[in-house]
């Protein structure tokens, strides 16, 4: 199967096209025309899908719509469509939940108005690496991140004993 196989472009179109059926739903609603967002799919971890509001972007996570397509289509898009929604219309100073975000969820589209998706998260095993002190059994899993802030000369101290961690060599999945 090759990057332009119907599996790889399915699920941009499913969204991509739910997107514009939120956009149609608003525009019938409020009786006016909505500038529409760039989408990309380009999104990992907890969160179902981003509005980002002064780019008109959303963002959505392939994995998790892949795990959850239903209620992605259902409620995850047009809970981000809804964001971008409100600050055309109501402009930078609202709540990002407040009511005119609920208004658009509860008026417009007939949905509750959740503020966080439900859907399981697998977490991706991470490598951790074990800095030590002076107190006996005292161990910090240090991530990537930080491990390579200490190659570049950031210290941290251990706030029992006030000796600077040093890299014990180990390292471990999480």
């Amino acid at each position: 199967m090759g990057p332009h196989s119907s599996a790889a472009t399915a699920m941009p179109e499913h969204i991509q096209a739910r997107v514009e059926a939120c956009y149609q739903q608003a525009e019938a609603f409020f009786k006016r025309s909505f500038q529409r967002a760039e989408v990309s799919f380009k999104l990992r971890g907890q969160k179902a899908g981003v509005a980002h509001l002064t780019e008109n972007k959303l963002r959505f996570n392939p994995q998790l719509y892949r795990e959850n397509r239903e209620d992605f289509l259902r409620q995850t898009v047009p809970h981000e469509v809804a964001h971008l929604i409100a600050h055309q219309l109501f402009g930078p100073r609202i709540q990002p939940h407040g009511e005119e975000w609920q208004l658009i969820m509860r008026g417009v589209y007939e949905l509750p108005p959740n503020r966080c998706h439900s859907y399981e998260v697998q977490r991706r095993q991470v490598s951790r690496f074990i800095y030590r002190c002076g107190c006996p059994e005292a161990e910090f899993p240090f991530s990537s991140q930080r491990h390579t802030l200490v190659g570049k000369g950031r210290r941290y101290y251990c706030r029992r004993c006030k000796v600077t961690l040093r890299f014990s060599g180990e390292q471990r999945l999480e």
